[in-house]
């Protein structure tokens, strides 16, 4: 009896210690299938719905329009702007953009280019543009900005994750 209780952990060990192939080790994926439906490989080429979600938020700026800007962010995004972290969009419209939209008269963006890439559910975009703000107490202010978005998209739609805007005055040649 005591033989045969010494030679099951030796047998154990002989088995965990046999070379076995680590497949999951190999970082060449080539051959495995997708974990998504046979959709997932156009639809991680359509970029179509992230790049409206960005433009609309353009359009919400251009018309000062809080409530539609809102319905475009996720509920826990990031909001990071020249340098510095302003937390959720709700938290960045109630303390920053929202008072800002109250004395701004006029909002316009020239030459906007936007490049979007789309991962699976994600999608990820950045952007540039120049801005011309005009406030009610006279004053213009003129610069080129630039963006970088990440978007994720759910049964809902595709809402913006996390964005990254800054600004400087336009050089002049």
């Amino acid at each position: 009896m005591m033989n045969t209780l010494l030679r099951v952990p030796v047998v154990a060990l002989a088995i965990a210690a046999a070379p076995v192939p680590a497949a999951a080790q190999d970082m060449d994926h080539s051959g495995h299938g997708t974990h998504h439906s046979d959709k997932t490989g156009s639809a991680s080429e359509d970029v179509s719905g992230a790049e409206d979600i960005l433009e609309a938020y353009r359009a919400a700026l251009v018309s000062r329009d809080a409530e539609g800007m809102s319905a475009l962010f996720a509920e826990a995004s990031a909001i990071f702007e020249n340098g510095k972290s302003e937390g959720s969009f709700a938290n960045y419209m109630e303390h920053h953009l929202g008072p800002e939209l109250d004395a701004i008269t006029s909002f316009t963006f020239t030459d906007p280019t936007l490049t979007m890439t789309r991962k699976g559910h994600m999608a990820y975009g950045y952007e540039t543009y120049g801005y011309r703000i005009e406030l009610e107490d006279g004053r213009v202010i003129e610069r080129d900005g630039v963006a970088t978005s990440v978007l994720s998209h759910d049964e809902s739609g595709w809402k913006i994750v996390q964005y990254h805007s800054s600004s400087r005055a336009p050089r002049r040649p």
